[in-house]
C-alpha cells in the first residue's frame, strides 16, 4: 500500500530541467505549530510530466494532501526520498480526514536508510574561501515586491522596488523570461540576500538559488518584449557561466557588466552579437567567454565540478554558489578607446604643473623664452594599474590609409599604437590587420605640448599664461603580451557606431584571381608629404604634398599568377639575369603598409584582378625623373595602386635566395664622430636620453623664415650611441625639423632607437650632430622601462679624459679647486635679455611686455685632481655651490647686485681685475674679490661634470706641452697635459676631506687662535 502525506507547505523549489527529465521539489511541514516552517518537514520530489503544472499552483503556507507516494533512491544523495507516482494526486488539505504523525518516528524509519557508502566531498570555491576567513555568509529570507526595471534579461538581473537587485540566473528561469518585466509583482521564497557584494555593485541584492521559489503574484500592464538572437545567445552564455563555473554572486555581476562594456565596443558595426556570443564548437568557447578567460581562469578555474541540483534542494546544512560570499576587488574593466583616451588626457593634464616640470634650483635663471620653451613639450606614461580598476585593451587592429600608422579600433573611435615584435623585432606580419587583439600589460602615452607666455618663474603658479594646449595619445604594447583572434571577415571595423564600413580595404583578402611578384626591401624612406609632378596630359594646377614614402629593393625572379591556393611558377624574361632593383612608391591608400615594410624581409605584392601584361614593369605615369633612379641605383620605378595587397614572405621558404643578414647595418664610432665626409649619412642604434623643442637650425632650414614649417620648430633628441666593446657611450644630438613633423611614434626618453642614414653635421664649436632626412629610416627597439633606474656617474680621475678612445661623457670626480678665472654676476630683462639695471630693462626701444628680471651668474674655476687640470664653467645655481654660499646668502648677493645690473671680475694672476661695470673700491667687489680668494672657495669638491664638446675624432687631442715652474732658485721644465673643457653638473661637498684639505683647515683654525 502507498502512504498519503498531508501538512503545509513550507517549502518550494525551482522547477528543474535536466538533460534526462525535469522536476521540482517541495517540502510539507506540520499543521501546528504556526511557525512550522521551522521545524521538521518531508521532502517530495514531483517529476511525473503531468504532474509538473502544479508548480504554478502551489501557494507556500497552504495546506495539501499528496497522495499514492514511494521512496525511492536518488543517485548522488545518502537518503531515500519521496516521490510522486503517475497515480498520485494533489488536493487541498480537509484537517477532518487525516490523521496526523510525528515525523521523525514515523516517517523517518523508511528514508533515513543510509548507504553504506560514503560519498565523496568536494571543496568548491566557497569552502576555500572559508578557510582562508574570507567568505560572509548570505541570509535566507522571503520577500515580496514589484519588478521596477529590467538590468539585463538574459543575464536575469533586475531591479526590485527601486532599491534592490534581483538575480535569477541560478535558477533555470526560461518559463519566466518574458513575464518578468517593470510591473510584474514576485514573491520570493528562501532568496539569498548579499550585501556589499563589490564588482561594481553597490545596492544589495537577492538571489534565488534551486531551493528557493519565484512565484508570481501580479501582472504588468506592460507589452513583452520581443526575444531577439541576442537574448537568446547571451541567455545561453551566462547560464553556462552559473552551471559550469559555478560563479558566486560578486563575480557573476561583474562578468555580466564585463560583457555589456564588450557588446557596447565590437557590436553590432565590428561583430554581430551572435558571432560574438555563440561558441563555435562544443569544444571551443565563445569569443566573449574567450576574451575574459585570462581573468576567470584565475578567479574561478574551470575545474570546479557542476552544480549537484539534488544535493543543493535537499541537504542539510544547505550549500550553493550564493551561500558563501566574499567582497569582490574589481579586477579590471574594458572601457571604450574613446573613454580610455580622454582619461588619460584627464590624468595627463590633472598632473601637468609647470613648477614640477623645471627644476627649482635652474628656474629661478630661466628667461621667459627658455621657460616656455621647456614647456612646450612634455610627456606622461601610464600603466594599466595606474587606474581603478586597472584597465584592459579590447580593440581591432587596423592600419590607417591616412595617418600611415597602426591603430586599435572599437564603435567608439580609434588609438594609434605601436607594437614590437620579439627579440626587439618590427612587425612584418600582414595578418594581423583585422585581428581583435586583448592587451592587459601596454604603455598609455600622453605627449602634452603647450604653447604658453610666462614672464618668469615667479607666475608659473598662476593662471591665464598658457595659451594654447594639445594631447597626442597612443598605445605602446610588445606582441607577446598580446591575445589575437582573427575577426569574420564579414564586417569591417568603422571609426563611430554610425558610420559604415571604411572604404580602405581594412583586411587583406587573398584574391582568387591574380598576379603577384617577390622582392627583397632593401631600404625604406620616411614617411612624409612629398610633392609629385603630375602624369603627362594631367592639369596644370599646383598638386599638395601627398603622404607617402618610398622603399627600394630588388625583384626575386618574375610575375607568378594564381593557380588555385597557390602561385604558378615565374613567368622568365631575357633579363631575369640582371640585379632588377626598383623603387616602389607608396602614396595615397597604400600607406597604409608602411608599418609592416622593413629593411632585410621579402614580401610579395599581389594585383588582383585578371592578369595584365609588364603589369610589374617600370611606371610610364611615374613622376621620378630618370636621373633620381640613376643615383639611387634603380633600374625602374613602380607606384603601388590603392587595390594592390602585401603579403609577407619568409626567406627561407624561397629556393635560390642568398642568406639575408639579419644584423642592422650601423656606422662604427670612428666614422661616425670624425670629420670624414665621404658618407655623410650614418646609422647606429641609440638610447634617447632627452627629448625638447627648439628653435629650427638656420643653416639647414630650407623654408622661408616666418612659414608655417618653420613656425613649427623641431625636435631634438639627446641619444646615448650604442656600440659594441664600448663603455661611455658618447652622446649625439638628433634634429628633426619640419618637413617630417608629426614625429614617429614611440620618441621617448629611455627608449631604444634604431636609426639608419641620419645625415651628419659638425658645428662650429666642432661639436657632431645628426639631422633626420627624407631617407631616414627608424624603428623603434624597445619602450622605456616602466621603472626608471638611476645609473650612477663613473668616479674617475681627469686624467682618464686625455687618454683618448673610451671617455665617459659624464663622470664624477674628485678634485680641489685651484684658483678662479672669472666670475659673472647680472640681472637681465626675462623678455629680451638685455641688461636690467635696478630691475628696468635697459633696451633702447623697449616694447617689453613686463619689467621682470632674471638673475643670471657664470664662473669659471681651474681644478686639478693630481693627474690633470681641467677648466670647469658653472652656471646660475651651480655658482653658490662653487662659492660655498648658502641659499640665503645667494639671495642676498644678487639682490646687491641687483642696483648695478652687473659684477664681473677677471683673475689674471694673483689680484683681481674688474670690468669696467664694476669699480674696484666698491664693497661688493672687495667681497667678490676676497671671497674667490679664500679658503672657503679653494677646497676639495666632488665634482659631477660632462664634457663641454661632445667626444669626437675632429679635433686630435693636443700633445702634453712643456711648461717652466720656478721652485725657489731653480727654474723647472715639465711636461704639462692640456687643460679639459668641463661643463658642472653639481658640486657637492666630499664625504672626507682630503689631507690637502684637512691641512687647509688645521691652518685656518691655528691662525683663528692666534
Amino acid at each position: 500500500m502507498q502512504p498519503n502525506l498531508a501538512g503545509k507547505l513550507v517549502r518550494l523549489s525551482a522547477l528543474v530541467k535536466s538533460k534526462k527529465k525535469a522536476y521540482f521539489i517541495l517540502s510539507l511541514g506540520e499543521l501546528s505549530p504556526p511557525d512550522s516552517q521551522m521545524g521538521g518537514h518531508v521532502s517530495i520530489i514531483v517529476q511525473v510530466p503531468a504532474q509538473l503544472v502544479w508548480h504554478r499552483a502551489l501557494w507556500p503556507g497552504r495546506a495539501y494532501v499528496l497522495t499514492e507516494l514511494r521512496a525511492s533512491k536518488i543517485h548522488g544523495h545518502r537518503y531515500r526520498v519521496w516521490t510522486t507516482t503517475p497515480s498520485s494526486h494533489l488536493t487541498p488539505l480537509e484537517p477532518e480526514c487525516v490523521r496526523e504523525l510525528d515525523l521523525d518516528l514515523e516517517l523517518g524509519r523508511a528514508l533515513l536508510e543510509a548507504d553504506a557508502k560514503t560519498l565523496p566531498r568536494t571543496s568548491s570555491i566557497q569552502e576555500r574561501q572559508e578557510q582562508k576567513g574570507l567568505a560572509r555568509d548570505s541570509t535566507l529570507l522571503s520577500y515580496t515586491g514589484t519588478v521596477t526595471a529590467v538590468l539585463n534579461q538574459p543575464a536575469g538581473l533586475y531591479e526590485l522596488d527601486g532599491q534592490l537587485g534581483l538575480c535569477l540566473s541560478y535558477q533555470q528561469f526560461h518559463s519566466l523570461r518574458r513575464v518578468v518585466r517593470p510591473g510584474v509583482r514576485l514573491e520570493l521564497q528562501d532568496v539569498h540576500l548579499l550585501q556589499s557584494v563589490g564588482g561594481g555593485t553597490r545596492r544589495p541584492v537577492l538571489a534565488a538559488c534551486l531551493r528557493g521559489a519565484v512565484l508570481l503574484r501580479g501582472f504588468s500592464r506592460l507589452k513583452p518584449e520581443s526575444q531577439s538572437s541576442l537574448h537568446a545567445w547571451g541567455a545561453y552564455l551566462y547560464e553556462k557561466l552559473v552551471w559550469e563555473r559555478q560563479l558566486g554572486l560578486p563575480l557573476y555581476l561583474w562578468v555580466t557588466k564585463a560583457l555589456e562594456e564588450l557588446a557596447s565596443k565590437l557590436c553590432p558595426h565590428t561583430l554581430r552579437h551572435h558571432q560574438f556570443l555563440q561558441c563555435a564548437s562544443p569544444a571551443s568557447p565563445s569569443l566573449a567567454l574567450q576574451l575574459l578567460a585570462p581573468t576567470l581562469d584565475v578567479l574561478a578555474p574551470p575545474c570546479v565540478p557542476s552544480r549537484n541540483a539534488h544535493k543543493e534542494i535537499l541537504e542539510e546544512p544547505h550549500r550553493c554558489p550564493l551561500q558563501k560570499y566574499s567582497r569582490l576587488q574589481t579586477p579590471c574593466s574594458f572601457p571604450t578607446l574613446a573613454a580610455l583616451k580622454e582619461e588619460g588626457e584627464c590624468k595627463a593634464w590633472d598632473s601637468f604643473d609647470p613648477k614640477t616640470l623645471l627644476s627649482s634650483p635652474e628656474v629661478a635663471h630661466l628667461t621667459s623664452c627658455q621657460l616656455n620653451q621647456r614647456l612646450a613639450w612634455s610627456w606622461l606614461c601610464l600603466l594599466p594599474s595606474t587606474f581603478q580598476p586597472a584597465q584592459v585593451l579590447v580593440g581591432v587592429l587596423v592600419a590607417s590609409s591616412h595617418k600611415g600608422c597602426l591603430q586599435l579600433r572599437d564603435q567608439s573611435g580609434s588609438l594609434p599604437c605601436l607594437l614590437l615584435d620579439k627579440h626587439s623585432q618590427p612587425i612584418t606580419d600582414i595578418r594581423l590587420i583585422g585581428c581583435l587583439v586583448r592587451v592587459e600589460r601596454f604603455q598609455l602615452v600622453i605627449e602634452r605640448k603647450v604653447k604658453s607666455s610666462f614672464p618668469s618663474w615667479q607666475e608659473l603658479g598662476m593662471e591665464g599664461f598658457i595659451q594654447d594646449q594639445g594631447a597626442r595619445v597612443y598605445v605602446q604594447f610588445l606582441l607577446a603580451d598580446a591575445l589575437i583572434w582573427p575577426m569574420p571577415r564579414t564586417f569591417l571595423p568603422s571609426a563611430t557606431p554610425s558610420n559604415r564600413p571604411q572604404p580602405e580595404p581594412s583586411f587583406p583578402e587573398v584574391p582568387h584571381v591574380g598576379q603577384s611578384r617577390l622582392f627583397l626591401l632593401s631600404h625604406k624612406e620616411a614617411l612624409m608629404k612629398r610633392n609629385f609632378c603630375g602624369p603627362p596630359g594631367a592639369s596644370a594646377a599646383v598638386a599638395k604634398p601627398t603622404l607617402s614614402f618610398h622603399v627600394s629593393g630588388r625583384w626575386l625572379g618574375g610575375t607568378q599568377r594564381k593557380e588555385g591556393t597557390g602561385w604558378g611558377p615565374p613567368q622568365l624574361k631575357g633579363d631575369e639575369n640582371k640585379d632588377q632593383k626598383v623603387l616602389l612608391i607608396f602614396m595615397g591608400p597604400s600607406v597604409r603598409w608602411f608599418e609592416f615594410l622593413h629593411p632585410g624581409q621579402v614580401y610579395r605584392l599581389v594585383a588582383p584582378g585578371p592578369p595584365t601584361p609588364a603589369l610589374f614593369e617600370e611606371d610610364e605615369s611615374s613622376c621620378i625623373s630618370q636621373r633620381p633612379l640613376e643615383l639611387a641605383g634603380c633600374t625602374s620605378c613602380l607606384t603601388v595602386q590603392d587595390a594592390w595587397i602585401l603579403e609577407h614572405e619568409r626567406s627561407q621558404d624561397i629556393p635560390d635566395l642568398p642568406g639575408i643578414s639579419k644584423a642592422l647595418p650601423e656606422s662604427s664610432l670612428t666614422d661616425l664622430l670624425s670629420d670624414n665626409f665621404t658618407d655623410s649619412l650614418v646609422s647606429f642604434s641609440a638610447e634617447i636620453l632627452s627629448r625638447t623643442l627648439c628653435e629650427p637650425l638656420p643653416a639647414a632650414s630650407g623654408t622661408k623664415s616666418g612659414s608655417t614649417e618653420a613656425r613649427k620648430g623641431c625636435v631634438k633628441i639627446t641619444v646615448a650611441v650604442e656600440a659594441a666593446d664600448c663603455e661611455y657611450p658618447p652622446h649625439l644630438d638628433i634634429y628633426i625639423e619640419g618637413p617630417h613633423l608629426p614625429r614617429p611614434l614611440g620618441l621617448l626618453p629611455g627608449a631604444r632607437v634604431y636609426f639608419k642614414q641620419l645625415e651628419k653635421r659638425v658645428s662650429r664649436s666642432h661639436n657632431v650632430y645628426c639631422c633626420f632626412q627624407s631617407s631616414t629610416y627608424m624603428h623603434v627597439l624597445s619602450f622605456p622601462p616602466e621603472t626608471t633606474v638611476s645609473v650612477p656617474l663613473p668616479h674617475v680621475y681627469l686624467a682618464r679624459l686625455l687618454q683618448g678612445g673610451q671617455t665617459p661623457f659624464q663622470a664624477i670626480a674628485s678634485c680641489h679647486i685651484v684658483s678662479v678665472f672669472s666670475l659673472q654676476l647680472l640681472w637681465v630683462c626675462a623678455h629680451c635679455t638685455s641688461l636690467s639695471v635696478q630691475g628696468r630693462c635697459t633696451h633702447q626701444s623697449s616694447t617689453c611686455p613686463t619689467q621682470t628680471s632674471v638673475s643670471q651668474a657664470s664662473i669659471r674655476l681651474l681644478v686639478e685632481d693630481g693627474t690633470a687640470e681641467a677648466v670647469v664653467t658653472c652656471r646660475n645655481h651651480q655658482v653658490a655651490a662653487a662659492l660655498g654660499l648658502c641659499p640665503s646668502e645667494w639671495t642676498s648677493l644678487l639682490e646687491l647686485v641687483r642696483g648695478p645690473g652687473k659684477v664681473a671680475l677677471q683673475f689674471i694672476g694673483p689680484e683681481a681685475q674688474p670690468e669696467s661695470s664694476a669699480k674696484t673700491d666698491e664693497p661688493l667687489t672687495l667681497f667678490l674679490r676676497s671671497l674667490c680668494t679664500s679658503l672657503s672657495v679653494l677646497r676639495p669638491i666632488e665634482l659631477s661634470f660632462e664634457l663641454e664638446r661632445k667626444p669626437s675624432k675632429i679635433i686630435p687631442l693636443e700633445p702634453p706641452r712643456l711648461q717652466q715652474f720656478q721652485c725657489g732658485k731653480f727654474p723647472l721644465l715639465t711636461h704639462v697635459n692640456p687643460r679639459i673643457q668641463l661643463s658642472c653638473l653639481s658640486i657637492q661637498e666630499p664625504e672626507h676631506s682630503s689631507s690637502l684639505g684637512a691641512f687647509a683647515s688645521s691652518c685656518s683654525k691655528t691662525a683663528t687662535k692666534a
